[in-house]
C-alpha cells in the first residue's frame, strides 16, 4: 500500500491504469476511519482495479474554527485499518497548501437549491467547501467511482447534482448507513464523545426507528412533535432540527403523497459534539 501525499506522485501511479481504461474507484474521507469508512472501500475494491482513498480534513467546509481544531486524526491507524483489507489500495493524504496552494478559500456553488436546506440552512458555507474539495479531488484522481455514504445523504444528493450540472465522467454510489451495536450511526465524531454518551446517544436512532412506525398513520407535524418531544428534558442530548423531506429534492413536507419517497432527518448535539442522522420513512 502506497501512501502519496502530493498530486504529481498520485498521477505518475494511476496513469497506468487511465492508460488501459481500468477502472479506477475513489473513497473521499477525512479520516479517523472506521467500520463505515471500511464499507465503502471494500465495496470501491470490489468493483475496480485501484482505489484512491483520501484522507484530507478538508478547512473549508468547517463553519466553526474549534470543530475544525478538534476533529480527530490519526494516519497511523487509518493506515493500519485499510492495510488489514489487503487490497490494491492507494492512500492520498495532501498538506492543505497541496489542495488549495496560496488561499484556502471555497469555490461557490448553485445546486438547484439544496444546498439552503437542513444542513446548508444550519452550516453556512459548509456545501459549498464541500463541492470545492469534491471537485478537485474528481478532478486529481478521474475515478470511474466514487463512493459516499447515506449518512450524509444531503451531501450525496448534492455531489449527484454537482456532477450532473458539470457533466464529470464518473458515477457517484451511495451506500448505506452502517451503525454501531446500540444504533448510533457511525462517525468519525463518535471517538470524541464519553463512553457513556456515546451509548446513550442510541437515543437519536430510537427516535428515528419510531417515527418511521407512527409515519405510516400519522401526519408529518404529529410525527416530528413526538420526535421533538422525546428530546426536551435531555440534559445530554439538544436536538438541534429534525425534518421529513421529500428523499430527492428535500423539500420539507407538510403532508404524504402517495407513492412518494420521504426521509427524516436529524441533528443533534451530544454536548459540543454535533451528530447527525436519517432514515427512509416508506
Amino acid at each position: 500500500m502506497q501512501v502519496i501525499y502530493t498530486k504529481d506522485l498520485l498521477n505518475s501511479v494511476l496513469e497506468p491504469y487511465r492508460s488501459k481504461n481500468l477502472s479506477i474507484g475513489l473513497v473521499p474521507t477525512m479520516g479517523a476511519l472506521h467500520e463505515g469508512h471500511k464499507s465503502l472501500v471494500k465495496k470501491a475494491v470490489a468493483a475496480n482495479k485501484i482505489t484512491v482513498v483520501s484522507i484530507f480534513v478538508n478547512p473549508t467546509q468547517f463553519n466553526n474554527p474549534d470543530d475544525l481544531e478538534k476533529y480527530p486524526r490519526n494516519l497511523e491507524q487509518d493506515v493500519k485499518k485499510l492495510e488489514e483489507l489487503n487490497a490494491n489500495i492507494v492512500i492520498f493524504t495532501p498538506a492543505v497548501k497541496e489542495i488549495y496552494t496560496d488561499e484556502v478559500v471555497s469555490q461557490s456553488f448553485e445546486f438547484d437549491g439544496l444546498e439552503h436546506k437542513m444542513e446548508g440552512k444550519h452550516r453556512k458555507g459548509h456545501f459549498d467547501g464541500v463541492g470545492t474539495i469534491v471537485k478537485q479531488l474528481f478532478e486529481i484522481v478521474k475515478p470511474h467511482f466514487a463512493y459516499f455514504g447515506e449518512k450524509d445523504y444531503q451531501q450525496l444528493l448534492i455531489i449527484k447534482k454537482m456532477v450532473a450540472k458539470l457533466q464529470m465522467p464518473l458515477t457517484v454510489v451511495g451506500c448505506p448507513i452502517l451503525r454501531e451495536s446500540h444504533g448510533l450511526a457511525m462517525s468519525s465524531r463518535n471517538e470524541l464523545l464519553a463512553p457513556e454518551v456515546r451509548t446513550r446517544a442510541a437515543i437519536i436512532y430510537r427516535s428515528l426507528l419510531k417515527a418511521k412506525e407512527l409515519f405510516a398513520n400519522h401526519s408529518p407535524q404529529e410525527v416530528l412533535d413526538w420526535v421533538t418531544k422525546q428530546f426536551e428534558d435531555s440534559e445530554i442530548f439538544k436536538l438541534e432540527y429534525v425534518e421529513i423531506a421529500h428523499a430527492e429534492t428535500l423539500d420539507v413536507i407538510t403532508q404524504k403523497v402517495a407513492n412518494e419517497k420521504y426521509r427524516i432527518f436529524t441533528a443533534v448535539y451530544a454536548g459540543e459534539v454535533r451528530l447527525i442522522d436519517n432514515l427512509a420513512l416508506n
